[in-house]
């Protein structure tokens, strides 16, 4: 890892290269891929802001996790950053591990992503993977997921499939991110038992008295990383863009706030990262270190002007 951002870090001080790479038609829009999840979308509007204020194009395209890696393996997406660790363990290990997707840096650290419960379920003595069977007909035999095909579902469906805690006869309902948050508002309203898929950073943390249950670190980890990927030889290609989307690293407070600027005043994501930069201008000068617009000029200058 050490070798290959030394060598991002080389070419995107090499100016000369990085602008004449960059002014290639290849360079000149940056696709990125968007899941479905609010945080990705939150991360996503950051960089679309300082891409398109350095003279890219941004394409986002709403795709399934699938969909996403093997977008990234035959070239049609540039970047995702939405590479949840060890959640995606799977895919890492099909994709990355051998070198057809780059890894290109961590954006976030402390994430934590696995199966939650309101408090008042939690106050009933469900804490724990090994708790849910116990309270089977209350849960109506069900885990609530997210969209088809995202690690986190694989990984219940394999519990399940396992049979392990017991869960063996539950049923996995996939959904997208909102219907899911829905189905959860409604039960809480009614005092239902339900267990759904939690994570953090997302405004259900401060939106919902909720709890994060042990036993399921086998599969999600205790707390994890998020990684920015690349397709392979996207850094070689484009080493300005690509230094810029190195450069990016998050807080889980940074994107609680973006998140819950978009729940609670109903705006667009754009609109909400583009506010938190505005409040937040000292993060720029560790973003933009080694980077200049598409053209060659001072990013700092770029991003300031379109704030």
């Amino acid at each position: 890892m050490q070798k290959f951002s030394t060598t991002v870090l080389a070419l995107a001080l090499s100016l000369g290269t990085a602008h004449a790479a960059d002014g290639d038609a290849q360079c000149s829009t940056v696709k990125l891929a968007d899941p479905g999840w609010s945080d990705i979308a939150s991360t996503n509007a950051v960089a679309r802001l300082l891409l398109e204020s350095l003279g890219y194009q941004v394409k986002i395209d709403s795709l399934a996790v699938p969909i996403i890696y093997g977008g990234l393996k035959d070239g049609r997406v540039d970047a995702f950053l939405g590479n949840w660790m060890p959640a995606q363990q799977g895919f890492h290990d099909k994709f990355i591990a051998n070198g057809d997707v780059q890894q290109l840096a961590r954006n976030l650290e402390g994430t934590e992503f696995t199966l939650a419960v309101p408090d008042y379920v939690w106050e009933a003595g469900v804490k724990d993977f090994a708790d849910l069977h116990k309270y089977a007909d209350k849960f109506d035999k069900k885990l609530y997921g997210i969209g088809s095909g995202a690690p986190a579902n694989l990984s219940l469906k394999e519990i399940i499939d396992k049979n392990d805690f017991a869960l063996g006869q539950w049923k996995l309902v996939e959904s997208s991110e909102q219907a899911m948050l829905a189905q959860v508002d409604r039960a809480v309203k009614k005092q239902q038992f339900i267990t759904f898929l939690g994570w953090t950073p997302h405004p259900m943390n401060v939106k919902l008295k909720m709890h994060y249950l042990t036993g399921g670190e086998q599969w999600f980890g205790s707390k994890g990383d998020v990684y920015t990927l690349t397709r392979k030889g996207y850094p070689q290609a484009c080493p300005n863009a690509a230094k810029l989307l190195a450069n990016l690293t998050f807080t889980l407070d940074m994107e609680n706030s973006i998140m819950a600027e978009v729940v609670d005043k109903k705006v667009g994501f754009d609109e909400a990262a583009k506010a938190w930069l505005r409040d937040h201008p000292q993060v720029l000068e560790g973003w933009l270190a080694g980077v200049t617009t598409k053209s060659g000029r001072d990013a700092q200058e770029a991003i300031k002007a379109k704030l």
